[in-house]
């Protein structure tokens, strides 16, 4: 568990920022030592010559003055304390330009350092861009992205090397995914067969006079349990094919899509005496109009079957954030914030309640997630504290212009 105060990790691009600049000033202060440490013995050889040469100056003096060619001692004197005073001068001379010197060489460390932080900082992102996109990539990908590859152009570098291991891993589970997406649909065509046979031979036993009632009783039980069986393989299905990307996208206006949902669901409405209000502003998304009305059918089919008697339901589109949103609230029981997370893996469902809810196959939810994530976009579920949910599906805005698409209100 994280320490608390504990200060958040810095990033790779701050880190090698740091170490590049931290190596340069080191760099620099051990260049500024040894320039300055050679400056100063340089100056003192200078000086030690020089003052040797006078020295021998003096000495002439000296003999001179011995032979009489000086007229008095004060002469002399007075040469040797010009040579002390000329001593003094140049080393305060030397003093003055060794402290320019460093000065002079710290500040422009300074300034180079800074320098070579930003430098750091620029050639560090540029070193790091080729794994800033196999991170978006990756998060980009889901079920029904896996064709996507990084394709990662330059050299055969350990970077490149990463990006193509990346590339291979996306491949095998792109295949594994679409062998068992395969399978379902095989599957569901397979068991389809045999239960639309089962299907008209207990309707010919339903319709025959010669069956005893005892018959046609159970024959009337079995045909509702394969009508079951039969919603189920239609779910797996659309489940299959929700979870591909659309091969082809187009405008889809949503007040369009949800017009036609409210359409196949108006008896189910009125069946279950739940009042549904439709305001429709425009919103055109780009995908596949049959799974985009699927989607909208399973979640006010959901909508319906989950609510109560004099219930209602609210279904709003349009544009927010730059995204267009479909939104399903509906009244209900409450519903518990941890069985939210579930309520889109196929095969959950809530509890039952009046309406029936356990005849579903448990896949309408998880065909809209997936049917959401092939478009490349977001689902947000929030409990309603008074009961029911409100589902919210974000869309990518299609480029196309929207359609004006005008309020309307229908009555359960």
């Amino acid at each position: 568990m994280r320490a608390l105060g504990r200060a958040p990790a810095l990033s790779l691009r701050a880190r090698l920022t740091l170490v590049y600049g931290s190596l340069f000033l080191v760099t620099s202060a051990l260049l500024v030592t040894v320039t300055y440490v050679l400056t100063v013995r340089t100056m003192g050889q200078g000086l030690t010559r020089s003052g040797a040469v006078d020295l021998e100056a003096v000495s002439r003096l000296r003999a001179m003055a011995a032979r009489g060619n000086l007229s008095t001692e004060d002469g002399f004197e007075q040469l040797l304390a010009l040579r002390e005073d000329a001593d003094r001068r140049l080393a305060e001379q030397k003093r003055d330009v060794l402290e320019q010197l460093l000065q002079s060489s710290l500040l422009l460390m300074l300034v180079v350092g800074v320098l070579a932080v930003v430098i750091g900082y620029v050639v560090a992102g540029r070193m790091l861009r080729p794994l800033h996109r196999v991170t978006a990539t990756a998060r980009r990908l889901s079920e029904s992205t896996l064709h996507q590859r990084i394709a990662l152009d330059g050299p055969q570098d350990e970077i490149k090397d990463l990006a193509d291991t990346f590339d291979r891993m996306l491949d095998r589970l792109d295949r594994a995914f679409d062998g068992q997406r395969r399978f379902v649909a095989n599957a569901s065509h397979e068991l389809r067969t045999p239960l639309t046979i089962n299907r008209t031979v207990l309707e010919v036993a339903l319709a025959s006079r010669k069956n005893p009632p005892e018959t046609k009783a159970l024959a009337d039980v079995l045909l509702g349990n394969t009508a079951r069986h039969e919603r189920l393989i239609d779910g797996l299905l659309t489940l299959a094919r929700s979870e591909r990307e659309p091969a082809a996208r187009v405008g889809t206006p949503l007040p369009d899509v949800v017009r036609g949902a409210l359409g196949q669901l108006d008896d189910q409405a009125l069946d279950a005496e739940v009042d549904v209000e439709a305001r429709l502003a425009p919103a055109v998304v780009a995908g596949d109009p049959v799974l985009l009305e699927r989607c909208a059918v399973n979640l006010l089919e959901n909508a319906l079957k989950y609510n109560v008697r004099d219930g209602r339901v609210w279904v709003r589109t349009g544009v927010r954030d730059g995204e267009a949103f479909l939104q399903v609230v509906n009244t209900g029981r409450p519903v518990p914030s941890y069985e939210v997370g579930s309520l889109f893996e196929p095969f959950r469902r809530l509890r039952a309640d009046r309406t029936g809810s356990r005849d579903g196959a448990g896949l309408g939810l998880s065909i809209v997630r997936a049917v959401v994530d092939a478009h490349g976009g977001a689902i947000e579920t929030v409990p309603r504290p008074e009961g029911g949910l409100s589902i919210t599906v974000r869309l990518p805005v299609s480029g196309e212009p929207a359609q004006a698409a005008g309020a309307t209100a229908r009555p359960g």
